[in-house]
């Protein structure tokens, strides 16, 4: 039975895992081509380690198992020569482009804005945001040279909407992705390419599941445990769950990135169990 986005190629930053894994067999699952790209290398300070290239090699396995093909390629997303150097190569391994996900993304460490060292903001915005710029910079001309419209989808965030304390550097990112994503709307939608994004709430994924990001939500606690966690998390949001799982991201991508969604551009889409209405 044909997929819903039959027979289109897709390329999805920091798939080596997490999310990035989700949205790639998800797509897969519906009859699209991968290319998926991952650094491969942890970041400086962070809470979690960094996909590696075995995982990369996974999400490629899983492609395949679900009967498609797919391109690893390792690129650093703040390094555009490099980035586009892979998204070239895979784009003509292929054939094209039709469908962009800039997922690849940092989680943030604690800081007065203030206090936030001069290397940890330019590695946030580094990464948080020109690395979706670059995304976006090196893979729409494919989506465009095809000729056949496309969808390009950033995965942003609830503070890309809402500010928070401690995290100014985050919020600053994913606020200024929102705003990357509306200009990118207006500029391609003449090329019947529609951009929109995503905004999770706290997900199942490494990123959030460690006690250093636990202790973020708990810090009354010495060593919160995951339950500890769970019950803060949950009272961010209306609904009676403490996350969202990778597949309920990646669900709404599917939505975004196929024609039951033609007419949707501009659009930030939550996915958060309510916490935007709270």
């Amino acid at each position: 039975m044909a997929g819903r986005i039959e027979g289109k190629i897709a390329l999805i930053t920091g798939a080596a895992r997490g999310q990035g894994r989700a949205f790639a067999v998800r797509l897969a699952e519906e009859g699209a081509d991968i290319i998926a790209a991952d650094v491969c290398e942890d970041m400086p300070g962070r809470n979690y380690k960094g996909g590696t290239s075995d995982e990369l090699a996974e999400t490629v396995r899983l492609v395949r198992k679900a009967g498609r093909r797919a391109k690893a390629v390792q690129a650093d997303v703040r390094d555009y020569p490099a980035l586009k150097e892979a998204v070239d190569a895979g784009a003509a391994e292929l054939g094209g482009l039709d469908i962009v996900c800039a997922n690849a993304g940092i989680g943030s460490r604690q800081y007065l804005a203030h206090d936030i060292p001069e290397e940890e903001w330019q590695l946030m915005l580094g990464v948080n945001l020109t690395g979706v710029w670059h995304t976006c910079k090196a893979a729409v001309p494919h989506v465009i040279a095809g000729g056949r419209g496309g969808s390009v989808v950033i995965n942003s965030s609830v503070t890309g909407l809402r500010a928070y304390a401690n995290i100014s550097h985050y919020v600053s990112a994913k606020h200024a992705g929102i705003g990357l994503m509306r200009s990118l709307a207006i500029e391609l939608g003449p090329h019947d390419i529609r951009v929109n994004a995503i905004l999770p709430t706290q997900v199942n994924t490494p990123m959030i599941m460690n006690e250093k990001s636990w202790k973020l939500f708990r810090p009354d606690l010495e060593e919160p445990t995951k339950d500890d966690f769970a019950a803060a998390s949950q009272r961010t949001g209306v609904l009676p769950r403490p996350w969202v799982e990778p597949e309920d991201i990646s669900n709404a991508l599917l939505f975004l990135v196929s024609d039951e969604a033609r007419c949707i551009t501009g659009v930030a889409l939550p996915v958060d169990n309510g916490a935007l209405v709270k």
